[in-house]
């Protein structure tokens, strides 16, 4: 027996109040018929009790199937409070039906002193901090800097952002052991931004954000030798054109699209 997208909308709808949201991309590769569609539903919630703000949802895959196991995406919930002035925050997610281990990220924000505090662990058979960052917020003459100095204990990396803004220039400098980078964004006018980045290897790379309405832009990003990336927003709609490039060669081109339907 198969189940249809709708069938498993109707599910989503009358179990709850709030309302799903339908994301259609594309896959890649080749496919017979609509198997090149990739549909998701998303759904959440929210709800008080107490000094507790309590929020929770599920994505899934909506496509015909007789394997329901294989259809549930994440499940998640997240619970925000206030301590201290400390406006705290812990979001718990698992992976399909794998209820043995959940990603955990916990948040403290502290707007008085222009602070906050990103944890990202994994609990299961035993708690592992995968990753720590602080983001440090400086307003004066006008302009705004931010340092946020990040740990990987995965990995046993770690660097520094220093991002600058002021007007219509914005400079962000990453930096660690190995590697240095340096992005230059500036507002042309209302509807340009360009942004070149290089980096201590001698990589370089060049935005272009064009704003065609309100609702709708398209961006470009070029790395020599590399590949030319265009994304297209329209409302609802994403679409993206990834070319490789090699000397003046583009090489084919990966395509992918995304539309978003609430209900």
């Amino acid at each position: 027996m198969k189940f249809s997208a709708a069938a498993l909308l109707a599910v989503f709808g009358v179990a709850h109040a709030g309302n799903p949201q339908l994301s259609i991309s594309v896959r890649d590769g080749s496919f017979d018929g609509l198997e090149g569609l990739d549909p998701t539903i998303a759904w959440e919630s929210s709800t008080k009790s107490g000094d507790l703000d309590i929020s929770y949802g599920a994505s899934a895959h909506a496509r015909p199937t007789s394997d329901l196991a294989s259809l549930p995406k994440s499940i998640w919930g997240k619970i925000s409070t206030d301590v201290s002035g400390w406006g705290v925050s812990a979001r718990a997610e698992t992976q399909g039906l794998n209820f043995n281990e959940a990603n955990l990220e916990i948040d403290a924000d502290n707007e008085d002193v222009d602070l906050s505090v990103h944890v990202v662990a994994s609990a299961g058979n035993q708690f592992n901090v995968r990753r720590v960052e602080a983001t440090k917020g400086i307003d004066a003459n006008g302009a705004r800097v931010t340092v946020n100095p990040r740990f990987n204990l995965e990995d046993d990396t770690r660097d520094v952002v220093i991002n600058y803004s002021a007007d219509d220039t914005n400079i962000k400098l990453t930096a660690s052991a190995d590697n240095q980078e340096v992005s230059f964004s500036q507002q042309i006018d209302a509807d340009n931004r360009i942004a070149p980045t290089i980096n201590s290897n001698g990589d370089i790379s060049l935005e272009w954000e064009r704003r065609i309405s309100d609702d709708s832009s398209l961006t470009a990003t070029l790395k020599p030798n590399d590949n030319l990336n265009v994304e297209w927003r329209d409302s609802a709609w994403t679409a993206n054109v990834r070319m490789p490039i090699d000397g003046a060669n583009i090489n084919g081109a990966d395509v992918s699209i995304k539309r978003d339907v609430n209900f």
